[in-house]
């Protein structure tokens, strides 16, 4: 092979090689993200892989360790099982209205000075955070817990909100990609002309955390060069050549890429909370619909025992009419009536089965596929229990301090808080420290041995922004926001304390309903059976027995209208306080 046509394809070979080492390095697994990643730990190796996100893990205890830039404390998050619902009795014994005693199974509350600091999505397995679903027989009861169960481990839209936690982390990943380590390569070759030069070079560039950039490369310079570009010829053994580049005022506290990263740190508990306001919600429809499907129940109670009432006088009053002791239009009015709560009773067992069928929505087996309770399933309701007007301030404060709503805010002012920062540093001038060495090696390239010695060289660069009107105007937007942001919060807290106050208010007067309802129910079944047992000896008509049966029923439908507006209410208030999302102190009487 001739010397040109050596100089030719060498090089060519050369870039071939680079380009395949290349391939091989983008096929490199990501590092993975732990659970307590600090912002100053930026991972560089790649002997892990990112584990997949947990879907099926409800944030509901968290304590959290504040974002710190600066070099504080890592993110990090401690899970545990602390999810509450109604624990109370379903006997529904009469006698127990009114207690004041607290409902059984012991409640949690938050301390007052719970940390509203966000955290990241991680957590163990749902093992050990919820119960394992046990198969339920058909005449259970069904209970509140088992449709709050059946929320976290199988709904859908639960399930899709759990999906941000994979979008956040990689975008978290991604703004790590900003420290990864680059490899640069080049082939340059003048193989026609009057100088015939061939270049080859191939280099790693690091970003560092604190904004530094380290470099180290190697480049041979091989041919004939011009005059004025000498100082791309090596010796023959090509040159080393490492430096660094130190930034002294901008990007030395923050930078585009630290800026990126921070915010998509604060991005992963953006998604948090989020999913912690939709376990809220969905727990608090969830809710709703199980409470009118048991008050849809008691209402087909109603009108099947007023039902039974007139179907069972019928043959009593054929046989009087056969025999002369009262007129046949009772008997033909006793048939009217027990036609029309045959009627009431066809509506009553349509709206059961419709509220079960919305209650399927939310009650799921472990496959997610959609469970119709039967009517065998259903519990009475139970028994309400009088609210403390003491703890009303508390649990404003658990409120304001636990709802995610008002954290989300929080973590997105940390985010704009950043973004300021950042432009802060654009009003910066540039100053930059930059420190190289190169060393030839081989035979030298000149008689001079002018690429022989070691070559070491330092510089300093300037770059300062006159008008800086690109910085003072990201500074103005950003302010502005988050003057936005902080009225929006302030707003958020009055309608937070507005819900719990409203949903105390409901709580009680629902209470005082249910009361007044039942004693009204006691009274109303009292005249009706009066009525029946006059009717019985000719001593009143048809008519009369009719009213008062229609009074007692109307009476026990008010009664269950009041039951079903207490417990709605206690959903409410479940719901206006977190308690789904943060650990609460054991003796609210709220759940």
């Amino acid at each position: 092979m001739t010397p040109r046509l050596r100089n030719f394809v060498c090089p060519i070979l050369l870039t071939l090689s680079v380009a395949t080492g290349c391939r091989q390095v983008s096929k490199w697994t990501p590092p993975s993200l732990p659970s307590t990643v600090s912002q100053h730990e930026i991972p560089l190796t790649s002997d892990t892989t990112v584990p997949a996100s947990p879907r099926r893990i409800p944030p509901i205890n968290v304590e959290r360790v504040p974002h710190d830039r600066n070099g504080g404390a890592p993110f990090s998050m401690v899970q545990r099982a602390s999810y509450h619902s109604d624990a109370v009795s379903l006997d529904d014994p009469v006698s127990s209205v009114g207690s004041e005693s607290d409902e059984s199974g012991s409640t949690a509350r938050a301390p007052e000075s719970a940390t509203a600091g966000p955290a990241p999505p991680v957590g163990p397995p749902i093992a050990e955070i919820l119960p394992s679903p046990q198969p339920i027989a058909p005449t259970d009861p069904l209970v509140l817990d088992d449709v709050i169960l059946s929320i976290y481990n199988s709904f859908p839209l639960l399930e899709s909100a759990f999906y941000s936690r994979d979008i956040a982390m990689g975008n978290h990943l991604s703004a790590h990609g900003g420290f990864d380590l680059k490899l640069k390569a080049a082939s340059e070759n003048g193989p026609l002309g009057f100088y015939e030069t061939y270049r080859q070079s191939v280099g790693l560039l690091q970003p560092l955390y604190g904004g530094s950039e380290l470099w180290a490369g190697y480049r041979i310079g091989r041919g004939e060069f011009q005059p004025w570009y000498l100082e791309r010829q090596t010796n023959d053994g090509g040159e080393f050549k490492a430096g660094v580049r130190i930034p002294l005022l901008r990007n030395r506290t923050i930078d585009e890429r630290r800026a990126e990263l921070w915010r998509t740190g604060l991005g992963q508990q953006v998604a948090e909370f989020d999913i912690q306001a939709q376990i809220i919600s969905f727990i608090q429809e969830g809710s709703y619909a199980y409470w009118d499907w048991v008050g849809a129940g008691r209402n087909y109670a109603i009108a099947s025992r007023v039902l039974d009432l007139a179907s069972s006088r019928t043959d009593r009053i054929e046989q009087q009419v056969q025999a002369g002791l009262i007129d046949p239009p009772e008997l033909t009015d006793n048939l009217r009536l027990v036609a029309t709560r045959r009627a009431k009773l066809a509506d009553a067992t349509r709206k059961l089965q419709q509220k079960a069928a919305k209650l399927s929505l939310y009650l799921r087996d472990p496959q997610g596929q959609p469970i119709v309770p039967p009517p065998t399933r259903l519990p009475p309701f139970p028994d309400p229990k009088r609210i403390d007007p003491q703890d009303l301030p508390g649990d404003v404060r658990i409120a304001l301090a636990g709802r995610p709503d008002l954290q989300l805010i929080d973590t997105v002012w940390q985010q704009l808080d950043i973004d300021l920062e950042e432009a802060r540093n654009l009003l910066q001038p540039d100053v930059s420290a930059v420190m190289w060495g190169a060393q030839d090696v081989g035979a030298p390239s000149s008689s001079k041995r002018d690429k022989s010695p070691f070559q070491l060289e330092a510089g300093l660069y300037v770059d300062v922004p006159v008008q800086r009107r690109k910085a003072r105007g990201k500074m103005m937007a950003i302010e502005a926001k988050m003057q936005q942001l902080m009225a929006k919060r302030q707003m958020t807290a009055d309608k937070i304390s507005v819900e719990v106050q409203t949903a105390y208010a409901a709580l009680t007067a629902s209470f005082e309903q249910v009361l007044q309802a039942r004693v009204a129910v006691k009274l109303a079944e009292e005249l009706a059976q009066r009525e029946r047992r006059n009717f019985e000896v000719g001593a009143s008509d048809m008519l009369k027995v009719t009213l008062r049966e229609q009074y007692a029923a109307e009476s026990a439908i008010k009664e269950m209208d009041a039951l079903l507006e207490y417990h709605q209410a206690r959903a409410d208030y479940r719901a206006a306080i977190a308690m789904d999302v943060e650990p609460l102190q054991a003796g609210t009487n709220a759940e």
